[in-house]
């Protein structure tokens, strides 16, 4: 037996990918994507999690815009997913944060279990207000775009919290890092050398395998013992 995976919908017009686990249920796991909308890549991510044991749920916060689009990572695709996430309004993504949340709660295969949120780029940075205020039980910021710059709502945060971030990433510098260090105390900070942003998507160019394994192998630990 494996995985199973198909769209749901969350709200009319909004909708997120779940992957369900072999055994069919799990502890709860809310995916946010890259600003590269729910694609390939992000939906190989929620089955590789539910291969993990986890309940997982990718929504396309995208819909309102651009209901289920795929981007790839260069050229006038990247520029589309820049203005696409240039074009969110901070209320509309809680209320999709809260609402992908409250479904996946609600879904039978959940019942009772814990939920986190793990995402990456613009999906770290949506992990974190999980975080902070949608009442998760733990999260896993990738690379997160912007948290350094809405610590205001880090004394929100009560559940516990894994950080990854990549040593050299133009977009946030080691000392935005340190300032997140310091507004989540309690909070796991993991720096991988020789990094850049994205280092955990094997579809870009800023792939890199040794800390997209080491990552992947510190969250499955750390959401093991905060989710089973």
């Amino acid at each position: 037996m494996s995985i199973t995976a198909s769209w749901i919908e969350i709200a009319p017009g909004f909708a997120g990918y779940l992957a369900l686990p072999p055994a069919g249920s799990g502890p709860a796991l809310v995916l946010f994507q890259e600003i590269f909308g729910v694609n390939e890549h992000i939906r190989a991510v929620a089955e590789q999690y539910a291969l993990d044991g986890f309940v997982v749920l990718a929504p396309d916060v995208f819909w309102r815009q651009a209901p289920r689009v795929e981007l790839g990572y260069e050229g006038e695709d990247r520029q589309r997913a820049i203005a696409l996430m240039q074009a969110q309004q901070p209320a509309d993504l809680l209320a999709d944060i809260q609402a992908a949340v409250a479904t996946l709660r609600a879904r039978p295969e959940t019942a009772g279990r814990k939920l986190g949120a793990i995402g990456y780029c613009m999906g770290g940075r949506l992990a974190y207000v999980a975080a902070a205020k949608a009442g998760v039980d733990a999260a896993v910021p990738f690379y997160g775009g912007g948290i350094h710059n809405t610590l205001d709502i880090a004394g929100g945060i009560t559940c516990p919290v894994q950080f990854h971030y990549a040593e050299n990433d133009s977009n946030i510098p080691l000392e935005a890092v340190e300032r997140v260090r310091a507004a989540v105390p309690r909070a796991e900070v993991h720096v991988y050398p020789g990094s850049t942003h994205g280092f955990n998507c094997w579809a870009r160019a800023s792939y890199h395998a040794p800390s997209a394994a080491l990552s992947h192998g510190r969250a499955l630990q750390f959401l093991a013992e905060t989710l089973f």
